[in-house]
This record gives C-alpha cells, sequence and structure tokens, in this order.
C-alpha cells in the first residue's frame, strides 16, 4: 500500500509545511491522547469488573423473595394511570 518512499516523501512536505518545533509538539500532544485514552479505556473495564463482581456478591447473599413476583408485576401494568379532572 505505502511505499517507504511515499512515506518519507510524506515526513518531508510536513516538516516543510509544520516545522521542526510545531511536529515535536503534534507528536508529543497525539502520544498523550493515546495514553490518555488508553488508560480511560483501561479505568472503564476495571470499574465494570468491580461493579459485575458487586452484583454477583449482593445476589448470592440476597434471598430471590424480595424481588416481585411476576403477577405482581402484571398487576401493576394493568393499572391505568390517574387523570386530573
Amino acid at each position: 500500500m505505502f511505499d517507504s518512499k511515499m512515506l518519507l516523501v510524506i515526513l518531508a512536505i510536513a516538516l516543510v509545511i509544520f516545522g521542526t518545533k510545531r511536529l515535536r509538539t503534534i507528536g508529543s500532544d497525539l502520544g498523550a491522547a493515546v495514553k490518555g485514552f488508553k488508560s480511560a479505556m483501561n479505568e472503564g473495564e476495571t470499574d465494570e469488573k468491580a461493579k459485575q463482581l458487586k452484583q454477583d456478591k449482593d445476589a448470592d447473599f440476597s434471598p430471590s423473595t424480595s424481588a416481585p413476583s411476576a403477577a405482581a408485576r402484571e398487576s401493576d401494568a394493568k393499572v391505568p394511570p390517574k387523570t386530573q379532572a
């Protein structure tokens, strides 16, 4: 797809347009953005795992009778909402 000569030409053009100082700044900013993105993704996965473990732990200790039965949920669904007269 890309040949090494093409990449060198693109790099030379970018160097002429932006200059060495600006390219260094762009590179460091891009690296910091990628690093921040990766750490945020890892933090999100860690939070999800912790929540899942807590839910599993709570489910193991909570009695199953505390959840409403299917009949109770059906009766709640059949009640029409009250309207103001």
